[in-house]
């Protein structure tokens, strides 16, 4: 196990059916917004911040998704190895948004809205497939 750890959000962006993929600029990968948890935040002060930072939206993190105690918002959890920064843990959530006007971000290159149809195709890690899966069941409650 590595020494190193690298705690980090992840936003899955919902509006109409659809979740909010971004093209990361680095990456070259599909991926929900977010980033690193700053220094005395919380999971999910990060996402509120990250979602802000990088789309320019305010969301409702929905509550009642996981047990007594889960922020509100948080469909899941995964960890895995990220190179120099040892083992990546990335908390997931999923945020309700008024709208699809998005403020660019240097750190995506292209934005798209996904629907549970289109989920399948398209390129980006399997987890980010599966948990915009979950964001979009949730919304069916």
């Amino acid at each position: 196990m590595p020494d190193r750890r690298a705690f980090s959000v992840a936003v899955f962006c919902r509006n109409a059916g659809a979740v909010l993929l971004v093209k990361h600029r680095r990456l070259g990968t599909w991926l929900p917004v977010g980033g690193e948890i700053e220094p005395g935040e919380t999971p999910l002060e990060a996402a509120r911040r990250e979602l802000r930072e990088e789309t320019g939206l305010e969301g409702a993190f929905p509550a009642g998704l996981g047990v007594d105690g889960t922020p509100p918002g948080l469909i899941g959890y995964e960890e895995h190895l990220a190179g120099s920064k040892g083992l990546h843990l990335n908390f997931a959530f999923v945020a309700d948004v008024a709208a699809r006007a998005l403020s660019s971000c240097d750190e995506w290159e292209a934005a798209r809205w996904v629907t549970a149809a289109e989920v399948p195709s398209v390129e980006c890690p399997l987890n980010v497939r599966q948990l915009a899966r979950i964001a979009l069941d949730a919304a069916r409650g």
